[in-house]
């Protein structure tokens, strides 16, 4: 999947946000802390991990909103980096079910956080494929999602969310 036109777009969102800030600041850390959050916010969409529970999962584009929320993270924290070069989604595999693949991202996300490589990076973006692939999201429908919530983004920034 090519990655070029989201970079673009999430580097006007992200200029848009700060320059409708009172303040410039730093906001790496809390980038970083968001996209952990919305990590857990999407593995719990699709309760994997609940087995306790017989409840199903979300409906699918609960699920989809809350993966492109991961998205718009990620690419934020590249750009930050300069890791905004990657023309596209880099490709591996990553064994395990969809409980296994939520904890190893979070273990690629503290390594990139801790690390800031583009090898630290890339592998958050494998492992990120590698649950859309669990998930069944096609590429198209990631695309589509995140255009989507860019748009709603703006409108919440606009309206004071």
């Amino acid at each position: 999947m090519k990655l070029t036109k989201l970079y673009m777009m999430q580097r006007e969102l992200d200029a848009f946000i700060q320059n409708n800030r009172e303040q410039q600041t730093d906001v790496f850390q809390e980038k970083g802390l968001a996209l952990l959050i919305e990590l857990a916010e999407l593995a719990n969409e699709t309760r994997c991990f609940k087995f306790w529970s017989t409840k199903g999962p979300s409906d699918n584009a609960v699920i989809l909103e809350e993966y492109v929320d991961s998205i718009h993270f990620l690419l934020s924290l590249g750009i930050e980096k300069g890791f905004d070069t990657l023309a596209t989604w880099p490709e591996g595999k990553v064994e395990g079910d969809l409980t296994q693949l939520f904890l190893k991202t979070t273990v690629s996300i503290h390594q990139f956080l801790s690390e800031l490589t583009i090898a630290a990076y890339e592998q958050i973006w494998i492992h990120y494929g590698a649950i859309a692939q669990k998930l069944g999201f096609t590429n198209e429908e990631i695309i589509d999602a995140y255009i989507a919530k860019n748009e709603e983004n703006y409108t919440r920034q606009k309206t004071g969310y």
